[in-house]
């Protein structure tokens, strides 16, 4: 899992660009961690990529959501997460609420994840050139802003995907960019096939990001086509004469909140027979904290759910049953 060094530093928030390692599918150009329903895998191979994709972000007891992408500017608002049959179609995603895992699948076309550290807040884009080009990536900072953030609060990360050097395109692509702004003409340099190009969609993400006034916009900056061992790739796939092919999985996540008054989990996660309440150590000490289980349980249970959800009870733990 490859992460971002400006979204790794806010508190409260976990993310990961996925690559194909460690996954159970079978080999070939699915084999490994292919977590995407899309493709010809075995969904109960994916179901448990997509599980293990969540225990290393560290919130396996989140819940993982993935849109129906469609190269769109479509984004929409994440408050509940929805079963695989009713995802929307949409290219990004924003969402304010804890446990709730903003997944994108990718094989060349950029991943791109956001956060407000400050109004916990979060996004996730799926941005491909024409996804990009006909602004997702502006629509998802503003799916963003509709639910508090600020732009220049927003930190964007744009994971790994195809690079200039594999991108090759041909003239009516160039010619339309070139419509679009001149200034495009800066993502393309000349193939070697006879009126062709290569296309630096980096670049131009990168280029549309930081028009939007942002805190930070970081690239990972690795190629998907070039790197078999690490990445799925559609036109790696489609140049040996493949098929079908694996999905990358990108996601972002808030955890639960620990506030001054001590409220400690969701209530969504509480053990039925048991509440708990943090509160500070005596000193104000806000890096030590006191679990107090109020109700008949055995202690284990409490210390079990308590490191689940990132708290470690330190000998803290008060039994009151």
């Amino acid at each position: 899992m490859l992460k971002a060094s400006n979204l790794s530093g806010l508190k409260g928030i976990r993310h990961g660009f996925f690559t194909r390692r460690g996954g159970v599918s079978g080999d070939g150009n699915m084999g490994g961690l292919n977590c995407g329903f899309g493709s010809d895998d075995h969904p109960e191979n994916i179901t448990e990529n997509r599980r293990l994709a969540l225990e290393r972000l560290g919130a396996k007891n989140s819940k993982l959501v993935t849109a129906y992408q469609v190269h769109s500017a479509r984004s929409v608002s994440v408050d509940t997460p929805w079963v695989r049959e009713d995802a929307p179609e949409a290219d990004a995603m924003a969402s304010e609420k804890p446990n709730v895992a903003l997944g994108i699948l990718t094989a060349d076309c950029a991943p791109v994840l956001f956060a407000d550290g400050a109004a916990r807040i979060i996004g996730a884009a799926h941005a491909g050139w024409k996804g990009a080009r006909s602004g997702i990536l502006e629509s998802c900072v503003q799916e963003m802003v509709a639910l508090g953030a600020t732009p220049g609060n927003i930190s964007a990360a744009v994971g790994p995907c195809i690079a200039q050097v594999s991108y090759e395109v041909g003239p009516e692509f160039h010619r339309d960019f070139i419509d679009d702004d001149k200034a495009n003409e800066g993502f393309f340099v000349t193939s070697s096939k006879d009126n062709h190009y290569l296309f630096d969609l980096t670049g131009y993400v990168e280029k549309r990001l930081a028009k939007l006034n942002l805190a930070s916009v970081e690239g990972l900056g690795m190629d998907t086509c070039a790197d078999p061992e690490r990445f799925y790739s559609y036109r790696r796939c489609t140049l040996n004469g493949g098929k079908d092919f694996g999905r990358l999985l990108s996601a972002i996540v808030l955890e639960n909140e620990t506030n001054t008054r001590g409220v400690a989990f969701d209530s969504a996660n509480w053990h039925p027979f048991i509440r708990y309440l943090m509160v500070f150590a005596p000193g104000g000490d806000v890096g030590q904290k006191t679990a107090v289980c109020v109700g008949s349980v055995n202690s284990q249970v409490a210390v079990d759910l308590l490191e689940e959800n990132s708290v470690q009870p330190s000998g803290h733990l008060l039994d009151f049953g």
